[in-house]
């Protein structure tokens, strides 16, 4: 799904037209920006969490000639998925993961 066809299903499902739901999309995807930019985190509960992590400086090599080379460090997004989100797309759990327990006769 792209951002077009989010704009589109906004627009026939709300009445809208697709400038207005253009422009809504738009503005939400600036929020979050501007929110990590200034270092904040954006949690749209349950759907997920927007963060920003310190990437530490490294070494890396050059894969065409093999030497190494300094990565500086840097500030990355990251996106991590709410429960409501998990469960939506992968279903509920199994097993639970404890040992097992016999029924009560």
């Amino acid at each position: 799904m792209t951002k077009a066809d989010i704009v589109d299903s906004l627009a026939n499902e709300h009445e809208l037209s697709k400038r207005q739901a253009g422009e809504i999309v738009d503005l939400i995807l600036d929020e979050i920006t501007s929110a990590l930019k200034d270092g904040d985190k954006v949690q749209l509960i349950p759907f997920g969490s927007f963060v920003v992590r310190e990437r530490k400086a490294r070494t890396g090599r050059n894969p065409q000639t093999g030497d190494v080379i300094k990565i500086a460090a840097r500030k990355v997004p990251a996106f991590s998925a709410g429960k409501g989100l998990k469960d939506a797309v992968g279903g509920p759990k199994r097993g639970g993961g404890g040992p097992a327990q016999e029924p009560e006769p």
